[in-house]
């Protein structure tokens, strides 16, 4: 199963239960599309260099810093960019889905007309706001090196949606934490970031909140449903990531208060 991304997804699967439909289907029919990519524009040529030098950055911090505070070795991602539809080990994506990680085959797919739509249609713009993005996905990727991910994910179906839903919401906050920490370190390393950088970051976390995103599609909010936390929910962790650059802070499966 992939992680991290689909707030595309999570539009469509929404209109498909709320017109009486199976959000299961909905999803096999997004991952059985075939997988066609088409030809980057010169400013998605761009996007992707911009793309490849944060994951880059992403790596200097974390070979460094999970086996100072995890004792673990770093193993780099592999970094997909993809227009279009893509096919990864957890099944064929499309753009609807957004970017997103695949522990199958431990790579960062990053869809680049994403960015124009987190701009767009979310009013999210900025590098940070994109570099976040990207750290986020990275954030996963630690998850899956610590064995967090398929832990979460061997509970669906042995306990009920609802709270399977909040395993996906605490991993998903855990993300956005290990994002602010990749922030706090790469900003110590290489002083790169201001705060309107954070701004920007904070900003494109509280757009695809799961409650933003409900309200704006239906006008109402579905808390057990939420698999992605709040607005809310992603700026604070984000923010605790920033202010602490300590992962170990980060056991959102422990907290009582999300």
């Amino acid at each position: 199963m992939a992680v991290g991304g689909g707030v595309g997804t999570l539009i469509i699967v929404l209109l498909v239960t709320l017109l009486g439909g199976d959000p299961r289907t909905a999803l096999q029919q997004l991952n059985d599309q075939p997988g066609v990519q088409r030809p980057l524009t010169p400013e998605e040529e761009e996007r992707k260099d911009f793309v490849s030098v944060v994951l880059a950055d992403t790596e200097d911090v974390w070979n460094r810093i999970l086996p100072e505070q995890a004792g673990v070795q770093y193993i780099e991602p592999k970094l997909v960019i993809f227009a279009g539809q893509v096919e990864s080990a957890c099944g064929f994506a499309s753009a609807a889905m957004g970017p997103f990680y695949c522990p199958n085959d431990s790579q960062v797919y990053i869809d680049l007309e994403f960015y124009d739509e987190l701009h767009q249609k979310f009013g999210a713009p900025g590098d940070f706001a994109q570099a976040y993005v990207i750290a986020h996905e990275v954030g996963h990727h630690i998850q899956h090196i610590l064995g967090l991910t398929e832990k979460v994910h061997s509970q669906r179906g042995r306990i009920s949606e609802a709270a399977y839903n909040n395993l996906s919401v605490r991993l998903e906050l855990q993300a956005d934490y290990l994002a602010g920490v990749w922030a706090h370190h790469a900003q110590k390393m290489k002083n790169i970031l201001d705060r309107e950088d954070i701004e920007e970051a904070l900003n494109a976390a509280a757009a695809i909140g799961d409650d933003t995103i409900q309200k704006r599609s239906q006008g109402y909010t579905v808390p057990e449903s939420f698999t992605h936390g709040t607005s809310e929910q992603r700026m604070r962790w984000f923010r605790k990531g920033w202010d602490t650059g300590d992962m170990r802070q980060g056991d959102t499966f422990s907290a009582r208060n999300l």
